[in-house]
């Protein structure tokens, strides 16, 4: 007589199956109008941030000044402007910000808080912190300084400047006065944005050169090495927005100024 198969079923000898871990969306900067910066939430932590950032920039800059090894590429142009006019470095940031912003009309660029902001308060934080330090470009406080040393302040300028460019960005309250030129032909000319930039840098340089502006190491470790650092500290700084039905959301430039 043969055994009758038993009803019993038996238990089943997959693995256990455990829910799949969705990975957190990844923050990205968005491309928003003036008012839908101001309504995507979170502001007065991105106000501190963007205000933060941006006197940073202004530090950044002086203390590439002192060091006396070569300015970035716009400040070079900025300091050889200073020696043709009555203006301080700072007011030379300012003034140059505005000019710049003409040039956004043609190209129906919409300037954001950060717009306005990153053209006063740079310059502002520039010549104040100019003003600390003292005397003339390569000494501080009255001392004249090795060379090891304001190739230090160099350095300290070019990493506190990609730190404070994630910051400010990071804050998505719009984009300086530069960067602005810079997305604005790209969108216009159908150029990629490194070529772009890099014409627009070359061609400030060129122009700072005329004029007699600071060109030199640190013109060069700046253009190189301002990008990757601001790229790698951006993910730490940027700003959570609000969820808003049919909002866009589009990576942008990462550059600051």
């Amino acid at each position: 007589m043969s055994a009758r198969p038993s009803s019993t079923p038996h238990p089943a000898r997959h693995p256990a199956r455990h829910p799949a871990r969705v990975a957190p969306a990844r923050l990205q900067l968005a491309e928003l109008g003036p008012l839908e910066q101001l309504r995507a939430g979170h502001l007065p932590r991105r106000l501190g941030q963007l205000a933060v950032g941006l006197w940073l920039y202004g530090v950044s800059l002086a203390l590439m000044v002192r060091g006396d090894v070569g300015l970035a590429p716009w400040d070079v142009l900025h300091s050889g402007l200073i020696r043709h006019v009555p203006l301080t470095l700072g007011q030379a940031v300012v003034v140059m910000s505005f000019v710049v912003l003409v040039l956004w009309i043609p190209l129906r660029e919409r300037p954001g808080l950060a717009t306005v902001a990153n053209a006063l308060v740079v310059g502002t934080a520039a010549d104040v912190t100019l003003a600390m330090l003292g005397a003339d470009a390569g000494s501080v406080g009255g001392s004249e300084l090795p060379l090891a040393a304001r190739v230090a302040l160099m350095l300290a300028g070019v990493v506190l400047c990609a730190f404070a460019t994630a910051l400010y960005i990071g804050a998505q309250l719009g984009r300086g006065p530069r960067d602005g030129l810079m997305t604005g032909l790209h969108r216009r000319t159908g150029l990629s944005l490194r070529v772009v930039r890099t014409a627009l840098e070359v061609g400030v340089v060129l122009v700072g050169l005329v004029l007699g502006g600071a060109v030199g190491l640190g013109t060069v470790v700046y253009a190189l090495a301002i990008g990757p650092l601001a790229q790698a500290m951006m993910p730490r700084f940027l700003a959570p927005l609000a969820a808003r039905p049919g909002a866009t959301v589009a990576p942008r430039a990462t550059r600051g100024g």
